[in-house]
């Protein structure tokens, strides 16, 4: 008791031992990296890294969760949660999230609302509204989300009139865009129901059927009680049309 299972740190040791003799006859895959990385032998937990300057309070009890890692926030979280909270529907349009070398972010100048690297979508709201909270003086952050808003929403009535337009001038010189989504689904859904609707017919008949036959059934079976009644009456003497039965000698 009291003595420290150091058996995590000798791994690469035991297996040296162990390649000497015929136990072992083939290099563990790890061998060569726990010998170049090995593992720390510091029996000291540190504290992790805070980040969050928050002041201090002088507690004489230890905290529960000092070796918990912290909460990684950032600014555009809150914002993110208020925008999506609000315009849940935008988290199902289609994204690309590619980019080409990963700077794309940089490159990007949210002084406007159009970027020229990237269509226009909920995450354009919360750099907008960032870029207004850390560049317009005196400027709160409802007055930025409401600036942001009105952009954004701006941005996508152009792009219905544009959608518009050009479905028009297409139907115009004799395109045919055939059936949309929602009449495929139509169909989709009409189809299951009367696949359904027959495989319910069906059942209801022989719903029907089973219960016929089991009041036949029951009918049968109440006329043949009926018969064995009458005969064990007549061997008991209990109908007098009856023929007499044997007589029983008493001794």
């Amino acid at each position: 008791m009291g003595r420290i299972n150091l058996k995590a740190v000798r791994v690469r040791q035991t297996a040296q031992q162990l390649l000497e003799t015929p136990r072992l006859r083939t290099r563990p895959a790890w061998y060569d990296v726990v010998g170049s990385v090995p593992p720390t032998q510091a029996l000291v937990r540190p504290q992790p890294v805070q980040h969050h300057d928050w002041p201090r309070r002088i507690k004489t009890k230890k905290p529960s969760k000092m070796y918990r890692p912290q909460r990684i926030d950032y600014e555009e979280d809150r914002l993110r949660r208020v925008f999506f909270g609000d315009h849940p529907w935008e988290l199902a349009r289609p994204r690309v999230v590619l980019e080409n070398d990963g700077k794309d972010g940089q490159r990007s100048n949210w002084s406007r609302m159009r970027q020229a690297e990237k269509s226009v979508d909920g995450e354009s709201v919360v750099q907008r509204q960032l870029w207004l909270l850390n560049n317009v003086p005196e400027m709160t952050t409802a007055q930025a989300y409401d600036q942001a808003r009105q952009e954004f929403y701006a941005v996508r009535h152009e792009e219905e009139v544009e959608r518009r337009v050009a479905k028009e001038e297409a139907e115009a010189t004799g395109a045919y865009w055939g059936k949309s989504y929602l009449e495929i689904g139509m169909q989709l859904e009409d189809r299951v129901y009367e696949e359904w609707k027959a495989w319910a017919l069906k059942e209801t008949a022989a719903i029907e059927q089973s219960r016929g036959a089991a009041y036949t059934g029951g009918e049968q079976d109440q006329s043949a009680s009926t018969a064995d009644e009458a005969e064990v009456g007549a061997v008991l003497g209990d109908n007098p049309d009856a023929p007499p039965g044997p007589v029983l000698s008493q001794a």
